[in-house]
């Protein structure tokens, strides 16, 4: 029979809701959005059945770097890129400034619209 090992060496600690935070990443808000981004962007791929080279064709990016984005590999692909991928895909991208609650300081959100199929 296995031992069950000490409870106390796997402590279980609640996350921030920003793994790259949780992770010491310098510049984990710009990460977390642009994972938002290649989220929505892999959907899109799938919901429209392409393959790999069809959406390079379509989002003008070679194939080796839509594998690495779907991978999760996104250092180096701008933010701006991400959205012009979304346009390609058909969706329109709208961005939205407006003033911050005088309690907290200003931040970044992205909301998706849900389907109007």
């Amino acid at each position: 029979m296995r031992s069950r090992g000490n409870a106390e060496a796997a402590a279980i600690q609640e996350g921030s809701g920003n793994v790259y935070a949780d992770l010491g990443d310098a510049d984990s808000e710009d990460m977390a959005v642009k994972a938002q981004l290649v989220t929505k962007i892999a959907d899109l791929i799938r919901e429209h059945g392409l393959t790999q080279e069809e959406a390079a064709r379509v989002l003008s990016l070679t194939q080796p770097k839509i594998s690495k984005l779907l991978k999760g590999q996104f250092r180096g692909i701008s933010e701006r890129r991400l959205l012009r991928c979304l346009t390609r895909l058909g969706r329109d991208v709208q961005i939205v400034v407006k003033p911050a609650p005088r309690r907290r300081p200003g931040r970044l959100t992205l909301l998706f619209a849900a389907n109007s199929r």
